[in-house]
């Protein structure tokens, strides 16, 4: 499969966490720390970096600033240096319950402390020198082992998870990272949690929980035994095996998941590549060749179709569309136009795409009629996690509403019917537009929600009024936003 930035690593940022569920904060006034802040926002966002001088030691830069964090001899911490230096230099210690210690390397002091009173200068570790790590980007990713260079994906009929995969295509390549008790759970797209031994469970057991720990911008998962998750035998099987250092077989890359989609035509089949380079709508079914992976460019917001072949969707001579492009062009470009349920598809020379008599996509519509329109259903977030400008959506505690600027998350269930979502949370309630345009999620029955991939990794959610969910000031789900920008995009 070429890049073209199919495969992205994600660049690995975190926050971290006090004693007193407080984050470590870079200021720009006076480049100071505290630990002040009750969520993870920008400024509260860190980059581990590794030591230019190949020993131990890691940098800590701060994501906001693109500067590091710094202890010096006599204990005061900054984070002012643009560029780093002796003082720099940290030692990560993990304690047993997930927790981090952080030691100033030159000066053998622990860095720690509340609010405005943070120092590197205690002598030995109390609570308030404890840090819980908590990753800042989207939970829902590909996991690819670095030694074995194949993806992780859930294996039902072996009941296990397994890194054997040459591509992370399908929904059962999508992983979840739960943030559970100061730990990290993997939730496999079915929602059962891995267990160190290597078995899926449905609830986060201690054995199914996880302390992370960074090695040259990769992940490693250590159980509470003190043994790393790695590929296991043929199959690769994913469990926590012998070694309690990590090396290369128990090291991670996590990948940014693009949404995968399958797309019915006017005569209800699917969109398929089965029977060759043509992309013919003739399909009664959906598998991988009618997968496509869509990846949406920043800059034009055009879209382009990756198909389990290999190729790109491209427009070629006298309308006609096949998967057979290897790089992105502009006759890989298509323009996506949302119609309520329904999309239309214009591509490079200004035409829709239709439906031919027999089955076949061409581009050689002026105008969109029933022929020219599809139903486009994302296939590989079954369960869904959501992040706005301010934090997460998760339910509001002792109420029915949702708030939308929380650093934890809660998991939702997605079900499809006919171009429109349902949204199901905890409790198997619904979501539903009330009264003012709040949203709750209680609902005994299902209201339709229509998603719309407007930017790369983030959507809208339309309701049934027509206006678009939006976070906002008063930190709660709202369904009244008119355009779908802003506030009302969502990281899926």
């Amino acid at each position: 499969m070429p890049t073209n930035g199919l495969h992205q690593v994600l660049k690995i940022q975190f926050g971290l966490v006090n004693d007193t569920d407080r984050y470590l904060t870079a200021e720009s006034f006076g480049f100071k720390v505290n630990a002040s802040a009750p969520s993870l926002k920008r400024k509260q966002m860190w980059v581990l970096e590794p030591d230019p001088g190949q020993g131990t030691a890691v940098l800590l830069r701060s994501s906001h600033l693109g500067r590091y964090l710094s202890a010096g001899e006599d204990g005061r911490v900054a984070c002012e240096a643009e560029r780093p230096d002796r003082d720099c230099r940290f030692l990560v210690l993990p304690q047993p319950d997930g927790r981090w210690v952080l030691r100033s390397e030159p000066h053998g002091r622990f860095f720690g402390g509340t609010e405005d009173r943070l120092s590197c200068f205690a002598t030995a570790v109390s609570p308030a020198e404890l840090w819980t790590v908590h990753l800042a980007i989207h939970p829902q990713a590909h996991l690819l082992s670095v030694s074995r260079r194949r993806y992780v994906h859930l294996c039902p009929r072996d009941d296990e998870m397994a890194a054997d995969s040459d591509t992370p295509w399908g929904v059962d390549a999508l992983v979840t990272l739960i943030f559970q008790n100061r730990q990290y759970c993997l939730r496999a797209c079915d929602s059962r949690y891995l267990r160190s031994d290597g078995h899926l469970v449905w609830e986060p057991e201690p054995c199914a929980r996880y302390t992370l720990e960074f090695k040259a911008g990769k992940l490693a998962f250590k159980d509470r035994d003190g043994r790393y998750l790695a590929p296991a035998g043929p199959a690769g099987t994913l469990r926590a095996g012998r070694n309690t250092r990590p090396g290369k077989d128990e090291l991670f890359d996590l990948e940014e998941s693009h949404p995968q989609v399958v797309l019915v035509a006017a005569n209800h089949r699917y969109v398929s590549v089965r029977q060759g380079v043509n992309i013919s709508a003739n399909q009664d079914e959906e598998l991988h060749h009618e997968t496509f992976l869509m990846q949406i460019d920043q800059e034009t917001k055009k879209c382009t179709f990756y198909s389990s072949t290999g190729g790109y969707w491209t427009l070629v001579t006298h309308g006609g569309i096949h998967a057979t492009a290897t790089q992105v062009s502009a006759n890989t470009m298509f323009e996506v136009e949302w119609r309520g349920r329904r999309v239309a598809l214009k591509a490079s020379n200004g035409r829709y795409v239709c439906m031919k008599k027999n089955g076949q996509l061409a581009a050689i519509s002026d105008f969109v009629g029933e022929d020219e329109e599809f139903v486009l259903k994302l296939i590989n977030r079954p369960i869904l996690v959501l992040r706005g400008m301010d934090g997460f959506v998760c339910h509001r505690r002792g109420s029915n509403q949702l708030d939308t600027n929380r650093s934890v998350y809660d998991v939702f269930h997605l079900s499809f019917s006919d171009g429109a979502y349902q949204i199901r949370g905890r409790g198997g309630g619904f979501w539903y537009t009330g009264s003012h345009g709040s949203v709750c999620s209680d609902g005994e029955r299902a209201e339709d929600f229509v998603f719309e991939f407007r930017e790369r990794g983030r959507l809208a959610i339309r309701a049934r009024s027509g206006k678009y969910l939006r976070g906002g000031a008063s930190g709660l789900l709202r369904a009244d936003a008119d355009a779908p920008a802003g506030v009302a995009l969502w990281e899926y």
